[in-house]
C-alpha cells in the first residue's frame, strides 16, 4: 500500500550525480535582477549550506574579482568556486590572477549562426583551431578545463562537434564537457533525432570518450529540467543549474526543482533543502525577484490549500494531496479559506486563531464556532466577495463567539 512517502519506491539513477551552480554567471544576466556583493556573497553561503558542489562566476571586472576573492577567503570546500573564459589567452590570464582557482569553463560555440554570424570565423577549420589553442594554453598553465559546448542542439554534430569533441579529449582527456542547449531545443525522451535528442547527445559524447559531462539547458520551451533529468540518466554527471532558473530569456533549469526531485525521489542524501525557502524569500526581498505563487518548491501556494476536498484530505493525511512535506523545503503547510473551501479548512484557520488567544482546542466539523463560522464564509462568497477569509477575520469571529458564550 502506498499511503505515505516513505511507501513510495525510489527512482534510481544509474550513478551518482552532481550539480554546479550558475547564480553567480548566468543568473545576474536576468534582465531586471540586480545583485550587490552582499547579495551575492550570501548566495554563495546559501550555496554551501545545501551542499552543491560547484559554482561558476564572472571575473573581467573589479566587481567580479572582489567577489570571487571573498568567495575563496571564506575557505569552504563546497562549493568550489570556478571561473569562465572564452578560449582566447587573454581570458585565460585573468582566471590565472587567482591562483585557488583550479577549474574554468572555456567558451566553445558550435553551431554555424555563432560560428560564422557572431564571432565571423571562416570555417570550421579556424573555429577548431582557434578553440584547440585556447583549451591547451589552458592545460599549459595547469588549469582544470570545462568545455562549453555551446548551442549543441542547433550544431552540426557529424560535420564538426563530435570529431571537435574529440579533438578536445586528445588534448585534455580529463576536460568536463559541458553540453549547452542554448535555445532550448533538446528534447529529453528517446527516440527522438540528433541534433536535439538529450539522450542520444549524451551518450554519443560519452562514446567518444568523455568522462565527465554536463548539461546546461535553457528552459525557452520549458522542458530545462526535464532535459537535465534526462541528462543524468543517459550518461551526464553533472548539471549546471540556477536558483529559480534565473537567466537570460527565460532562465535555464531551476536549482531546487533538480535538488527536490534528486532528495525526495531519488534517495540522494547529501543535499540540504531546508533553507530553500529562505532563499527565495531572500532574492524576492534583496534582488527583485518575484517568485510565481504557483512555482514549485518556493511558491507560496506549493503547500497551501484552499477547496475542501483537499483540506480535508490534507488534515487527515498531508500525503494525500502534497508531493513531499513543507518541512523539506523549510516551508509551512497553510490553508486558505476562499468560495471552495469547507468546514474542514474553515476549523484549521480557528483553531490557528483560537491559539493565538491562548486557548488549544481541536475542533471538528460539527462543532457551534465551525458552523457560525463557515455560515458567515458562506454568506460573504455568495454575495460576491472576491479574496479569501484573512486570519484577522477568523480573529474576530472567535472573539464575537467567545463574548456570547
Amino acid at each position: 500500500m502506498f499511503t505515505g512517502y516513505g511507501d513510495l519506491p525510489e527512482v534510481e539513477l544509474p550513478g551518482e550525480v552532481f550539480i554546479s551552480d550558475s547564480t553567480l554567471r548566468e543568473g545576474v544576466q536576468m534582465p531586471g535582477v540586480v545583485m550587490g556583493l552582499d547579495v551575492k556573497l550570501r548566495i554563495y553561503e546559501m550555496l554551501h549550506d545545501i551542499g552543491v558542489e560547484k559554482l561558476e562566476c564572472f571575473l573581467f571586472n573589479e566587481r567580479g574579482k572582489r567577489l570571487a576573492g571573498e568567495m575563496l577567503d571564506a575557505g569552504y570546500e563546497a562549493p568550489e568556486v570556478t571561473a569562465w573564459a572564452r578560449a582566447v589567452p587573454g581570458d585565460i590570464d585573468v582566471v590565472l590572477e587567482f591562483p585557488e582557482i583550479e577549474e574554468t569553463g572555456l567558451l566553445m560555440s558550435v553551431s554555424d549562426t555563432h560560428l560564422f554570424d557572431k564571432l565571423g570565423f571562416e570555417d570550421y577549420g579556424e573555429a577548431r583551431e582557434t578553440y584547440l589553442d585556447g583549451l591547451q594554453y589552458c592545460v599549459d598553465h595547469g588549469l582544470r578545463p570545462r568545455c562549453h559546448v555551446e548551442d549543441v542542439t542547433r550544431a552540426s554534430l557529424e560535420e564538426f562537434v563530435f570529431p571537435f569533441v574529440e579533438d578536445v579529449l586528445e588534448v585534455a582527456p580529463d576536460a568536463i564537457i559541458r553540453l549547452c542547449d542554448t535555445l532550448g531545443y533538446g528534447v529529453p525522451y528517446h527516440p527522438s533525432k540528433l541534433p536535439f535528442s538529450v539522450p542520444l547527445l549524451t551518450r554519443r559524447v560519452e562514446e567518444l570518450g568523455a568522462g565527465e559531462i554536463e548539461w546546461h539547458v535553457h528552459d525557452d520551451f520549458g522542458l530545462g529540467v526535464a532535459n537535465v533529468l534526462s541528462g543524468y540518466f543517459h550518461g551526464a554527471n553533472w548539471a549546471n543549474l540556477s536558483f529559480f532558473g534565473m537567466g537570460e530569456r527565460a532562465g535555464i533549469a531551476e536549482l531546487e526543482k533538480v535538488l527536490v526531485f534528486l532528495v525526495t525521489r531519488c534517495g540522494v542524501g547529501k543535499y540540504d533543502l531546508s533553507s530553500i525557502k529562505e532563499a527565495a524569500e531572500f532574492l524576492e526581498r534583496e534582488a527583485s525577484y518575484d517568485v510565481p505563487d504557483n512555482k514549485a518548491a518556493v511558491g507560496k501556494n506549493v503547500f497551501a490549500h484552499e477547496s475542501g476536498i483537499h483540506s480535508s484530505a490534507v488534515l487527515k493525511n498531508p500525503f494525500t494531496y502534497e508531493p513531499y512535506p513543507p518541512e523539506v523545503v523549510g516551508a509551512d503547510r497553510r490553508f486558505m479559506v476562499g468560495d471552495s473551501s469547507g468546514r474542514g479548512a474553515v476549523a484549521s484557520k480557528l483553531e490557528e486563531a483560537l491559539a493565538r488567544r491562548g486557548i488549544e482546542k481541536d475542533l471538528d466539523k460539527d462543532d457551534p464556532l465551525v458552523q457560525r463560522a463557515f455560515e458567515e464564509v458562506q454568506r460573504q462568497f455568495d454575495g460576491g466577495r472576491d479574496s479569501c477569509i484573512t486570519g484577522e477575520e477568523f480573529d474576530r469571529y472567535v472573539e464575537e463567539y467567545l463574548g456570547t458564550e
